[in-house]
């Protein structure tokens, strides 16, 4: 998929068609998008499921093993006993 700028022509329903390419690189399966609206312009997003199993093993909490859940977040926000 090549980055670049087109210019497409919207119909009186308000549509327009979004690049093949782009749809098959970045849509996949899905076949909905976050619309952002902001001043001046529109930001489209591809919904998509994230994997947060992925990032399980990234984030260091400081601890070794969690074996009593709310000790640890006792130690973890700064609570008292």
């Amino acid at each position: 998929m090549q980055s670049g700028v087109e210019l497409k022509k919207v119909d009186e329903q308000g549509r327009f068609i979004l690049p093949s390419d782009w749809r098959e690189a970045e849509l996949g399966e899905t076949r909905e998008v976050y619309v952002i609206k902001r001043k001046g312009y529109l930001k489209l997003i591809p919904k998509r499921k994230i994997d947060l199993t992925k990032l399980f093993n990234k984030v260091d909490l400081g601890v070794e093993l969690i074996e009593d859940w709310r000790q640890f977040e006792q130690t973890f926000y700064g609570e008292q006993p």
